[in-house]
């Protein structure tokens, strides 16, 4: 069965744009660049407190049409600070795809998504449950 995220990949037309957005964006480079760093076909990311992984693949490798409005599910990613989190993605040129939005009774699960400028869905969420298991593994 399903165990964790492990990898979310994005496409991109210009790869080596997404990756400076997104080093931007998470304030590290990317560990992982093939054929090469110069010419990247692909570059991998690692970070947050599980190491999780995301990957920009060049848009001519997609299996499904990749163009300038927004395609595919919504991965959220939990944040600490959704309306700041938010902020900074629309600063860096993301565009609002939906605004925080509260899931459930005043649970503190809310979420919020943008639309990166290559056309990928990008999730972020205050999610109550992250923090649990993460107080948990730490304790």
């Amino acid at each position: 069965m399903l165990r964790g995220l492990a990898t979310v990949s994005f496409y991109a037309s210009d790869v080596k744009a997404a990756r400076r957005w997104y080093e931007e964006l998470l304030g590290i480079e990317a560990y992982y660049a093939v054929p090469t760093a110069e010419e990247p076909a692909y570059v991998e990311f690692r970070f947050g407190d599980f190491q999780c992984e995301l990957g920009i693949i060049d848009a001519k490798y997609a299996t499904h049409q990749v163009g300038p409005t927004a395609a595919g599910a919504i991965v959220n990613w939990h944040v600490d600070d959704l309306e700041g989190t938010l902020a900074r993605l629309l600063e860096l040129g993301a565009t609002l795809n939906e605004g925080i939005v509260e899931r459930g009774n005043n649970t503190g699960f809310r979420t919020a998504s943008v639309v990166d400028p290559f056309g990928n869905l990008l999730g972020i969420m205050n999610n109550p449950h992250y923090l649990q298991i993460l107080a948990e593994l730490k304790a």
